[in-house]
C-alpha cells in the first residue's frame, strides 16, 4: 500500500474561508468547528468584514480571498467554502483560480432544491440583509430562474446587532449573543415568510449564522430547510 504524501498535516477535508469577525458563533455556525463531525481547517481573510462583503460588495476582496483559498489548498484540503452567503457574487472568480472544488454560498443549492420540489411554488430565502441580496447574487449561482420568496433579518435588533453591525473595535461584551432573543427574531422572520407566501415549498438559509437556529425555521415553516451546513456535509460526503 502506498500512502500519498505532500503535505505537513492530513485529515482535514474541508477548508473554510472566514470573514474577519469576533462575534459569538454557537454550535451550528460554520465558524464553530464543533458543528461538523469531521475535521475542518479555517483561514481568516484579513480585512473582509461583513460590511465590505454584504453592503459594499467590495470586489477588491476577490484577490485576498483567492490567496487565502490557495493557502488552504496548499495545506491539503480537498474542498473549500466560506462563512458568508453573499460571497456567491464571487463564486466564478474564486473557483476558477483553484484546483479543488469551491462552493461559496448555500445559495448554490437553490437550483437543486427547485428541481427537488418539482419546479412548483417558490423557494424561500432567509437572509441577513434583504436589501443587499440582489438578482446578481442569484445569477452568480445559476438561480436566476428560480421563483423566490426572500425574507431578511433587517428588522431584527439582536441578530443584526451581533452579526451585521458589530465592529472588531467594540467591547467584548457587545460581541456576545442573546441566543434566546435571536432565536425569537428568526422564528418571527420565518413566520412572516410563510404567511406572505402560501406556495412555499422549501427554505434555503443564506446567512451562515442562522443554522444554529434552524429548528426555529423548521418549526415555523414545516418544510425542508437547507443551509451552508447541509451543503458542506454533502460536499464532504463526496470526498
Amino acid at each position: 500500500m502506498i500512502v500519498k504524501g505532500g503535505f505537513t498535516t492530513y485529515g482535514e477535508p474541508i477548508g473554510i474561508l472566514m470573514l474577519e469577525t469576533k462575534f459569538a458563533r454557537p454550535v451550528g455556525d460554520i465558524g464553530n468547528a464543533r458543528t461538523f463531525d469531521f475535521p475542518v481547517r479555517y483561514r481568516v481573510v484579513r480585512g473582509a468584514s461583513p460590511d465590505r462583503v454584504v453592503r459594499e460588495r467590495d470586489e477588491s476582496l476577490i484577490e485576498p480571498f483567492i490567496r487565502a483559498a490557495r493557502e488552504l489548498q496548499d495545506t491539503g484540503v480537498r474542498a473549500i467554502t466560506t462563512s458568508c452567503g453573499f460571497l456567491a457574487l464571487f463564486q466564478k472568480q474564486i473557483a476558477s483560480a483553484l484546483d479543488v472544488p469551491f462552493f461559496s454560498s448555500s445559495l448554490m443549492q437553490l437550483p437543486l432544491v427547485w428541481h427537488m420540489v418539482g419546479q412548483k411554488g417558490k423557494i424561500g430565502v432567509l437572509t441577513v440583509r434583504k436589501e443587499s441580496l440582489t438578482a446578481d447574487h442569484f445569477r452568480a449561482v445559476g438561480a436566476e430562474d428560480v421563483p423566490l420568496a426572500v425574507e431578511g433579518m433587517d428588522r431584527s435588533e439582536e441578530f443584526s446587532r451581533v452579526f451585521m453591525n458589530c465592529s472588531l473595535t467594540v467591547s467584548d461584551r457587545s460581541l456576545d449573543l442573546d441566543f434566546g432573543k435571536a432565536a425569537a427574531e428568526i422564528r418571527q422572520a420565518a413566520v412572516r415568510m410563510r404567511e406572505k407566501e402560501p406556495q412555499l415549498r422549501a427554505v434555503v438559509l443564506e446567512c451562515t449564522n442562522i443554522p444554529p437556529f434552524r429548528g426555529e425555521v423548521e418549526a415555523a415553516v414545516q418544510l425542508p430547510v437547507f443551509d451552508i451546513v447541509t451543503l458542506t456535509k454533502f460536499v464532504n460526503s463526496s470526498l
